[in-house]
């Protein structure tokens, strides 16, 4: 049997359904604190403090965004996130760890993460990327997911890539740097609008991140896909 997870619920007078989120932190007093910060924020969240638990519980497809921390008894937060990812699951995942350093960050978004915060981190900062993550999330609400350039397909909706009738698999990403494109196919997007809308407005490392990004699409897309606008951005080329 399961243990039973801690929920917490925003205060009443809310008309219409709160955001779910599900913390999966071994840090109880830290687990307890986020969950009372982000329920004062209207919001429904659950707490659990272990990797197998945090598995199971998001796997049940109620969520809108994970918490989830790297250091974890039962299993690691890059395994309950590349478990949820292998099984189709797309859920906006916020990871954290009190670890430090380029690779460590590679490794989660590689497993599908999409953001990254290190112990200790602001409040303020967390929940900013909280918003970011459930406002990408939501836009392009009622239009067409699927966008069509000559041989390349990327449905939005489904978060899939074809180049003609070969499916690539992109991390997540790689998909939302190539989304930006996408939705503005033969305009110039720049490295900042990337970094806003990928990354958020609270990201502090390096910009060039967005250069290693677009040369990692290029090589598993195709070379002349993407465009260098030198001093610009970059554009999605539309003409093959």
């Amino acid at each position: 049997m399961r243990p039973p997870v801690a929920h917490h619920h925003p205060a009443r007078g809310t008309s219409r359904r709160p955001s779910r989120f599900l913390i999966v932190e071994d840090e109880k007093r830290l687990a307890v604190s986020l969950a009372k910060g982000l329920t004062a924020e209207g919001y429904a969240v659950d707490v659990v403090h272990d990797g197998l638990e945090g598995l199971h519980r998001a796997g049940e497809g109620v969520y809108d965004l994970v918490i989830l921390d790297i250091m974890l008894p039962g299993l690691n937060g890059y395994r309950v996130c590349a478990a949820l990812r292998a099984a189709g699951h797309d859920v906006p995942i916020l990871m954290l760890t009190a670890k430090d350093g380029e690779y460590d960050e590679a490794e989660g978004l590689d497993t599908g993460a999409d953001d990254y915060l290190t112990k200790p981190f602001s409040y303020v900062v967390l929940v900013a990327r909280v918003k970011a993550l459930l406002r990408r999330r939501g836009q392009g609400a009622g239009a067409s997911p699927v966008h069509v350039h000559g041989d390349l397909r990327v449905d939005t909706g489904a978060r899939r890539v074809f180049l003609g009738e070969e499916e690539v698999t992109l991390t997540a990403k790689e998909f939302a740097v190539l989304e930006q494109l996408v939705v503005r196919a033969g305009q110039v997007v720049s490295k900042a609008e990337i970094l806003e809308h990928v990354w958020d407005f609270a990201y502090d490392g390096d910009p060039n991140i967005v250069e290693v990004y677009v040369s990692t699409l290029r090589r598993k897309l195709r070379a002349g896909l993407i465009r260098t606008v030198r001093g610009a951005g970059y554009r999605l080329e539309t003409g093959r």
